[in-house]
């Protein structure tokens, strides 16, 4: 018997326009409109001793004041340019003289089990793994063609923007002294062969990497820059990185937020740039004329000062103003800046 109700319910559903199934006298009427035909019905009436307290709307609307539109006239802003690093690679290999690092557009607590997951799969024994300090050292490793074995250290730290990562690599030979770990490896092409192994498998599974909590916790996941407002209402960048590598990333960064650099002088901590806008609007295309319609955008062309300032360990201050009068107004500070740190990693 309940063989055949499966093979009659398998036909009836098999067979086209069965109204008997979905249709509105069918087993499965269709009852998504049928709050239309519902009607309002009286308020209920309580004796007068009772309390009226469980007779409360479940969900009550709030009394929509009237006239409470922004009074007299007002701008409104330009939207700000998309930055560079919207667009690029989930990993990229960055470099500053002979450092290299891997910059990867997931968090540390991401990028640690990707790592883990990569010496787990070349074969390659971990002797000691620090989340809280974002450290994983492998064994000694013989490898093809060296003379001597090696070990490797890597380093996974917050990247200068919110939920990215960087991923360092220290090489070290097993010669002489090998209780401690060399300040720079002792030989860059091992180092640089094994962080573009690593970042390339990386690479390959960053859609489906798992999520250390361990690490996450440990490596916050904020970023190393922030829009700030000091004490006497000035704006500025801060950054935490090296004054070296911050001046090297903020050269960058300017010419991908489209500012041109006419001269810089490093060792006041000094860029003078010029603003050249973002691409829609040099080419005028129909994205720009729905904020500004032919109106040109009042800072282009301008010239600007863009300071960094070492404010102590690895912490770098960086701020914007016009060479010239007009000074920039509050919103115009703030909208290059926020291009600007968009674009810093």
């Amino acid at each position: 018997m309940v063989p055949r109700l499966l093979l009659v319910t398998a036909a009836l559903l098999a067979s086209p326009g069965c109204s008997y199934l979905l249709g509105d006298d069918g087993l499965f009427p269709d009852t998504s409109q049928d709050y239309r035909k519902a009607r309002e019905m009286p308020e209920l009436e309580v004796p007068e001793d009772t309390s009226r307290e469980a007779l409360q709307q479940a969900y009550p609307v709030p009394e929509v004041a009237m006239g409470s539109g922004l009074g007299g006239e007002f701008e409104v802003p330009r939207p700000s340019p998309l930055s560079a690093t919207a667009t690029q690679d989930a990993v990229r290999i960055q470099s500053l003289g002979e450092e290299s690092w891997a910059l990867v557009s997931i968090g540390p607590g991401q990028l640690w089990p990707q790592v883990r997951a990569f010496l787990a799969s070349a074969g390659i024994a971990v002797v000691r793994a620090d989340a809280e300090a974002g450290l994983i050292e492998t064994g000694w490793i013989e490898l093809e063609g060296q003379p001597m074995a090696s070990r490797f250290r890597f380093r996974i730290e917050q990247g200068v923007q919110r939920g990215s990562s960087e991923l360092h690599v220290l090489q070290m030979h097993q010669a002489g002294d090998t209780s401690q770990w060399p300040a720079t490896s002792n030989d860059l092409g091992q180092e640089g062969e094994m962080l573009r192994s690593v970042a390339q498998y990386v690479a390959n599974s960053a859609d489906s990497s798992p999520v250390s909590m361990m690490a996450d916790r440990a490596m916050s996941s904020q970023g190393r820059i922030a829009l700030r407002e000091g004490p006497g209402g000035d704006r500025y960048l801060d950054l935490g990185l090296p004054f070296d590598r911050a001046w090297a990333s903020v050269g960058k960064a300017l010419e991908d937020a489209r500012f041109e650099i006419t001269d810089r002088d490093r060792s006041a901590g000094r860029y003078y740039v010029r603003y050249l806008g973002s691409e829609a609007e040099e080419e005028s295309g129909w994205f720009a004329s729905l904020f500004g319609g032919d109106d040109e955008d009042p800072l282009l062309g301008r010239d600007l000062l863009l300071s960094l300032r070492e404010e102590g360990g690895s912490q770098v201050s960086i701020r914007l103003e016009a060479q010239t009068e007009p000074a920039l107004q509050e919103r115009e500070e703030r909208e290059l800046l926020s291009l600007l740190q968009g674009n810093i990693n």
